[in-house]
């Protein structure tokens, strides 16, 4: 099951990024989330649930090691 970046946790530090062996994680500095920093996402089709971005991630709480509906904002 792919990982959760969960949005309105997420620091937009992007340590995540370069240590995905998929490329699946895209930032997202054209929106803000409720704390007012930009945030990354998941794309779960691609996700190989390696956790990589999980060690890597420097924030507690922000990526999940399950798919969560709702908390993973994408932008449209």
């Amino acid at each position: 099951m792919p990982y959760t970046i969960h949005a309105d946790i997420c620091e937009g530090i992007a340590d995540c990024i370069p240590v995905c062996p998929v490329e699946c994680i895209e930032f997202v500095d054209s929106e803000k989330n409720t704390k007012g920093t930009a945030f990354a996402y998941i794309k779960w089709d691609i996700c190989i649930d390696c956790g990589a971005c999980l060690a890597a991630c420097p924030i507690e709480g922000a990526i999940l090691d399950e798919q969560v509906e709702g908390i993973q904002k994408i932008p449209a």
